[in-house]
């Protein structure tokens, strides 16, 4: 019987980690996206066990349109369009802005507590025998320890190649489908959604 495998992808660390890797200082904004269905499938296509990818859960933050009306549209159309696939769930919180904003950016707030939430809600349910959580946040490893502790699923990380890894204290585990250059190249989405707007 095939594994289930449920890929968690913390969009702005990712999205970060692969403009610092793979783009040139001061590339446009809209560089550095991935699918995130293309992405998830290309891990758990790595796998060395038979396994069945049935969900994709994205979570990112999302522009307030009184701020931010152009930003708010590209993320939404974004969405609209990852979430097409019907296997792809985009979780977004709204940006937090600052008094002094736009002096000082808008940031993302609870975001890495969504993800661990739903990460021991799911294993919880018994939805999936595996969770991959492709991030470099270390914020996030007390999740993945409960996971492991609790003997809820497998547990998987994903980063890009000469990134940061998540990894228990002492050890080289859990597993990590490290993704090189090349390989991001096959998994960029290069469609600008803000273009859309002219």
């Amino acid at each position: 019987m095939a594994d289930r495998v449920i890929v968690f992808i913390d969009y702005q660390n990712v999205h970060g980690w692969a403009r610092r890797r793979f783009k040139p200082v001061g590339a446009n904004p809209a560089q550095g996206h991935i699918d995130p269905l293309r992405t998830a499938r290309h891990i758990v296509g790595r796998r060395n066990r038979p396994s069945d990818l049935t969900q994709v859960r994205v979570y990112r933050g999302r522009p307030n349109p009184e701020h931010q009306p152009g930003s708010t549209r590209a993320n939404d159309r974004q969405t609209a369009e990852w979430e097409r696939s019907g296997l792809v769930e985009v979780i977004r919180r709204n940006l937090k802005y600052p008094r002094d904003w736009p002096d000082s950016p808008a940031t993302e707030k609870g975001i890495d507590v969504a993800i661990a939430v739903d990460m021991i809600r799911l294993a919880h349910a018994g939805a999936m025998d595996v969770a991959v959580l492709f991030s470099s946040d270390t914020d996030l490893l007390p999740a993945l320890e409960a996971l492991r502790d609790l003997d809820l699923c497998h547990v998987e990380v994903a980063c890009w190649s000469k990134g940061n890894r998540l990894r228990y204290d002492g050890t080289q585990l859990p597993w990590c489908h490290s993704i090189s250059a090349s390989q991001y190249a096959t998994l960029e989405d290069p469609v600008d959604y803000a273009a859309m707007d002219y």
